[in-house]
């Protein structure tokens, strides 16, 4: 059982201020007019986003990772119509292309400057710097919802669709990207470029793949729990084969909360940046947040 008071005193002792205006608008049900200001404080002029948006990459130039970070918040506050300026950035960030393969009509993964600030292993470039339709998915189904009607994005979505339906394997972080994008295109009614009913029992095949079926491993390595993916959000997705893995979850989650009312990490950066403490400290009021919203959506599930 959550300690749910020591969960609250965690993360308005430890979260930044954008981390802290999230917890208001998605646990006590607040306005997100104080969560998008913060969150602009990490977008830049072009309209992208950096500056360690995503904790382990301490990057301040802008980058298709940390955008796609800021939509899939925008998205989860509900906010994407009202954050009219942000938006607009974003729109023009990824219309100019920057850090987006031309020849593999795919935004970057990772980008060489990366490597010029402190950051966790994955995020150094090697080779071409995509990785598979992270982010790209999710990017061109917000440009077609909110942008425009590019023939471009539209190409990329069905390349994306057709990818997910012929591949052997995809990760955690990847099929959420093709979830994003379901329920962009979804809610903006755009169904004339790929069958969303197929690409939803795609998602919930691929879920049951996904999900580590080793329970004794959630919050301890670095491996897909229902909790990364039910946090609160995509509760459609949920079918009767995986309940099991979440019930095991709810089981155990009250044991995974530390002394300080938090829950930790479950990956390192492996580089050698000391910075990865204060990475470290930044990420916890997320995670702690997520295994939060996680409960109380089961809770009112069942």
């Amino acid at each position: 059982m959550l300690n749910i008071e020591g969960i609250e005193k965690f993360i308005c002792k430890t979260a930044r201020p954008f981390e802290k205006a999230v917890y208001d608008v998605l646990y006590h049900h607040h306005s997100a007019d104080c969560a998008l200001k913060e969150l602009q404080k990490f977008q830049n002029e072009d309209g992208g986003f950096g500056h360690a948006l995503e904790a382990d990459n301490w990057n301040p130039n802008s980058n298709p990772i940390a955008t796609n970070d800021a939509i899939i918040w925008l998205h989860r506050m509900n906010a994407i119509e009202s954050a009219k300026d942000i938006v607009r950035g974003i729109i023009s960030y990824l219309d100019s292309h920057d850090s987006f393969d031309k020849h593999e009509k795919k935004w970057l993964f990772a980008i060489d400057s990366n490597k010029d600030y402190p950051h966790a292993i994955w995020w150094e470039k090697t080779d071409s710097g995509i990785d598979g339709y992270n982010p790209t998915v999710s990017l061109a189904a917000f440009m077609v919802c909110y942008g425009r009607r590019d023939a471009l994005y539209e190409e990329i979505l069905c390349d994306a669709f057709s990818h997910l339906k012929t591949t052997d394997e995809i990760n955690g972080d990847s099929l959420k990207c093709y979830m994003l994008a379901y329920e962009l295109l979804k809610k903006n009614c755009i169904t004339d470029i790929i069958n969303l009913k197929m690409l939803k029992e795609l998602i919930i095949h691929w879920i049951g793949k996904v999900i580590c079926p080793d329970t004794e491993k959630y919050g301890v390595e670095y491996v897909t729990a229902p909790s990364d993916i039910f946090c609160g959000q995509y509760l459609e997705f949920m079918a009767e084969d995986i309940k099991t893995l979440i019930k095991a979850e709810l089981d155990e989650i009250g044991n995974m909360q530390k002394e300080d009312g938090g829950f930790d990490i479950s990956w390192q950066w492996y580089t050698p940046y000391a910075e990865y403490n204060q990475a470290r400290v930044w990420w916890r009021p997320r995670v702690t947040l997520d295994k939060l919203l996680f409960v109380r959506a089961m809770e009112q599930d069942c």
